[in-house]
């Protein structure tokens, strides 16, 4: 198991921004697939930001314009900075690693199934946004 360690997250007002880190160590960006995903509770796991070993990002529509997935190659660590945050961002943030050849298309860039199945995963960071 690859540990995959995010920090960064915290209790923010409606309007703040924070900056979530995760640190890859052992993985290579130039193989991995790097993502973010939060689950709010009650909720199903969902797909935040991913960005592709060429370093093409894909947003979830609803934090398009709000939050910035980049990665780091000298620190091995991922990021995801949140700003404009809304109550409605409130979740548990997870970062994720899957190899490249596992993406049939970007197509499935995002699907959850996927990354499910052949990810690796940090144990979250909790994001709670107070209107």
């Amino acid at each position: 198991q690859v540990p995959l360690v995010e920090s960064g997250g915290g209790s923010v007002q409606g309007g703040e921004s924070l900056r979530l880190s995760c640190a890859v160590a052992p993985l290579t960006f130039s193989d991995f697939v790097m993502g973010w995903f939060r689950q709010a509770p009650g909720a199903e796991r969902e797909g935040v930001a991913v960005i592709e070993t060429d370093g093409e990002t894909h947003y979830a529509d609803s934090v398009k314009g709000r939050f910035t997935i980049s990665q780091d190659n000298a620190e091995k660590t991922l990021y995801l900075q949140m700003n404009n945050l809304k109550p409605e961002d409130t979740a548990m943030y997870y970062c994720a690693a899957i190899q490249d050849a596992r993406i049939p298309g970007q197509w499935a860039i995002m699907d959850l199934g996927l990354w499910e199945s052949y990810s690796f995963w940090g144990q979250g960071t909790q994001v709670t946004v107070s209107s």
